[in-house]
């Protein structure tokens, strides 16, 4: 195995890291806050430890396979959030929630242990924002470039180019990255931009639109989008938060290239609209027949907040815009369904992606063809073509692999003493990236800090298993994979 490339490619994404805290810095010293030099100082450690690595890695055999792709896609999401963590441990936390918090962040999840964010320092609260944003882009350059490669999940679906892994493929996964970086930016200036005509300060709109674009959720106050319910930010943040779950790919298509076809030819962003519009309009018409006294004053009052709050969950941004917990159980229970439901491949988005549970549908009915004309050929087909049973094989697995994961951390959080509906939402949230999850201790109105630090360390293995879609951990960790 070349471990150079793989320490060079971390030594890279390190000091990008730690030159993203170069302007949490500033912001604390143009405030006049006492703890401005935490940040430098983080800055001057992460710079140093990656211009090390990047000095191990020079000249030697650069070229990268299967092997150590996985590895590397492995080693970058454990090895970053511990970097990003010496901020947090320098302005007086515990390595628990350090890590926790940064490792919510890059995976976009969402959850928090901290609370009092109207009043922290901003360069703490920028950090935030940087984390999930920088996160984000890597999700979507992962989804795009590595994860089809590896044939995880079903996504080699979604291939570029060959899946060929030999040669210099980090100089193509930079390509990739710059391509997609270009879009990602130009689409999180936009939503920056509207956010501040919107209503929001320039501060709120920059950091906010880093966590819309991000599908991350983390905000600078503790009431989340309550805090710009009187202004037409929500709106805003509807729209943008739909955007990050459709494929980037085929979004930067559109912006770069004028290319409209191929995001209309895609089943993905039909399905993924056609479900979040239905479950908004089931929860309208639940509150609508139903509840009394009414929560909202009318049914468009309504459907503005089901829909934010829907797209929210869907995405995995975990944006809150009301206590929807408390809007009836059934309602509980269609929030907990679209945590698992996601958006689209090739997104920050998070959840089973709409592509698997087309596909799944499609093999249940397949199969119950089967079992009733054992002679008749029923193909799986999708988005106008025959899936092979190497990609059928490999969503089936990835399914089983989310169910499982989801229901062994439910079953540890319970073991941690937490109550039945904290334990499974517990699990859903981190394993589908989402953020709050439901009940008066981690749903939309609380956070993850009261949790003890062993439920903490159990939900931050489910969130990168369910970033890095399970299967590419599960290969690192089997005895073949080392045994090469």
């Amino acid at each position: 195995m070349q471990l150079r490339p793989i320490l060079l490619a971390i030594g890279i994404m390190t000091v990008l890291l730690g030159a993203a805290m170069i302007p949490c810095a500033l912001m604390d010293v143009a405030d006049k806050r006492p703890e401005a030099h935490v940040f430098a100082v983080s800055s001057f450690g992460s710079i140093f430890i990656g211009i090390c690595l990047w000095v191990m890695a020079r000249g030697g055999d650069q070229r990268t396979g299967q092997r150590e792709a996985f590895l590397l896609t492995v080693l970058v999401w454990v090895f970053l959030p511990a970097i990003a963590s010496i901020p947090f441990l320098a302005s007086g936390m515990s390595l628990t929630d350090s890590f926790f918090e940064c490792i919510s962040g890059l995976t976009t999840t969402g959850a928090t242990v901290l609370t009092g964010l109207d009043d922290m320092p901003r360069g703490l609260l920028l950090w935030r924002a940087i984390l999930q944003w920088f996160g984000g882009i890597g999700i979507i350059v992962t989804a795009i470039a590595i994860l089809p490669q590896l044939r995880v999940g079903g996504m080699q679906l979604f291939e570029l180019e060959s899946s060929d892994m030999s040669g210099k493929f980090l100089p193509r996964v930079a390509d990739i990255a710059a391509y997609l970086g270009f879009t990602y930016l130009l689409i999180s200036m936009l939503c920056a931009f509207l956010y501040s005509l919107a209503g929001m300060n320039w501060f709120d709109a920059i950091t906010h639109s880093m966590t819309t674009m991000s599908a991350g959720g983390y905000s600078t106050h503790d009431l989340s989008f309550g805090y710009f319910n009187d202004t037409n930010a929500p709106y805003v943040a509807t729209v943008f938060m739909f955007i990050a779950g459709l494929p980037q790919s085929l979004l930067a298509m559109l912006l770069l290239q004028g290319r409209i076809m191929p995001m209309l030819r895609d089943p993905q962003p039909r399905l993924y609209l056609a479900i979040a519009v239905t479950l908004s309009l089931i929860i309208v018409a639940y509150h609508e027949a139903v509840v009394d006294p009414r929560i909202f004053e009318t049914a468009a009052h309504a459907f503005k907040d089901a829909l934010f709050n829907i797209i929210s969950v869907m995405t995995g941004t975990g944006y809150a815009s009301a206590p929807y917990d408390t809007w009836g159980e059934p309602v509980m229970a269609i929030f907990l369904a679209a945590t698992f439901v996601g958006g689209c491949a090739g997104s920050a988005a998070c959840g089973l992606k709409m592509f698997r549970l087309e596909i799944t549908a499609k093999a249940i009915v397949a199969y119950s063809q089967r079992m009733t004309m054992p002679h008749r050929r029923a193909p799986v087909r999708y988005a106008g073509k025959t899936v092979d049973e190497e990609t059928l094989q490999s969503v089936m697995v990835f399914v089983f692999l989310y169910l499982t994961t989801f229901l062994l951390a439910a079953a540890l959080l319970s073991l941690c003493g937490l109550d039945a509906m904290t334990a499974i939402s517990g699990a859903a949230t981190s394993v589908s990236n989402v953020g709050p999850g439901l009940g008066p201790i981690i749903g939309p109105s609380g956070t993850f800090q009261t949790l003890p630090d062993a439920a903490k360390w159990i939900c931050a293995i489910a969130m990168l298993l369910g970033r890095l879609e399970f299967v590419a951990v599960f290969v690192v960790l089997t005895r073949r994979f080392w045994r090469g």
